[in-house]
């Protein structure tokens, strides 16, 4: 594991941290290539129940490294082709993906400025918690860029086509309740109770039943893609999963017993 990636496993929460403070975790190489390597791993292990995404210090990820990108062009570029280049960033937002598709909840902690591929990679999420001062932009048309790690997908379905062209178009930097007035932000608290609070928000995830979460996130996933027929299909499946799960048997014992339920993921 990278340096530029922490990763902690407590109780069942795994936490990435981005680790490049004195650059707002600026995306390097390596940052991505260990997070390419550990999200898959943790979508497949069954002891992890919630992925928690971060920045360390006063940001989330300020997005690529716009000193490296021009330090290159400098240089002359890469000596790459095109088509290496595109399969090669296709390759590095794969990361994206998993944090929108793994079959348990992924949360992300936004401490301070998400922009660009930051600002995507907290969009992947499922849901996002921020520091009260924290600032979003899209940011990629301010250095004549179109965009990656798939933000204009998820902005699309969060605020709606209108507002997400003005977001990209204009670069509008964002504050954390403006954010969260537009849908963007689901939790918005001061910088100083951020990490008490976001672990409580992930324990609320933790004690959910993972199964049947998994497949409402695949439920809600394709919901916002796909036909009425093809959530009914998924549905199907997936209650009839969720119906033989542990978590489902002791929580229907716990409803006839009159107590809360306790959920163990399995």
């Amino acid at each position: 594991m990278s340096q530029e990636l922490i990763e902690t496993i407590e109780g069942g929460i795994a936490t990435l941290m981005l680790n490049r403070p004195d650059a707002r975790n600026a995306l390097t190489s390596s940052m991505m290539r260990a997070l390419g390597e550990a999200l898959p791993r943790l979508a497949m292990d069954p002891a992890v129940r919630v992925v928690v995404i971060t920045g360390a210090g006063r940001a989330f990820c300020s997005g690529g490294d716009v000193k490296g990108f021009a330090e290159r062009a400098a240089s002359g570029g890469s000596p790459e082709s095109f088509e290496t280049k595109v399969a090669d960033l296709r390759m590095r937002m794969e990361t994206v993906r998993y944090l929108h598709e793994m079959a348990k909840p992924t949360l992300a902690v936004i401490p301070g400025p998400a922009a660009g591929a930051g600002l995507s990679i907290a969009l992947a999420c499922d849901m996002r918690i921020a520091a009260d001062d924290a600032k979003m932009t899209t940011a990629f048309s301010k250095v004549g860029l179109s965009g990656d790690f798939g933000g204009s997908y998820f902005l699309n379905h969060l605020v709606g086509a209108a507002k997400a062209r003005e977001l990209y178009f204009t670069a509008k930097v964002l504050r954390a309740d403006e954010a969260h007035q537009m849908g963007i932000v689901n939790r918005v608290v001061p910088y100083e109770q951020l990490e008490a609070a976001a672990r409580e928000f992930a324990q609320e995830l933790l004690a959910l039943p993972t199964v049947a979460v998994g497949y409402m996130k695949r439920n809600l996933n394709i919901g916002l893609r796909g036909t009425l027929a093809d959530v009914l299909d998924s549905e199907a499946v997936g209650m009839m999963r969720a119906f033989e799960t542990e978590d489902h048997k002791g929580a229907a014992k716990a409803f006839v017993e009159k107590r809360a339920p306790q959920f163990q993921g399995r």
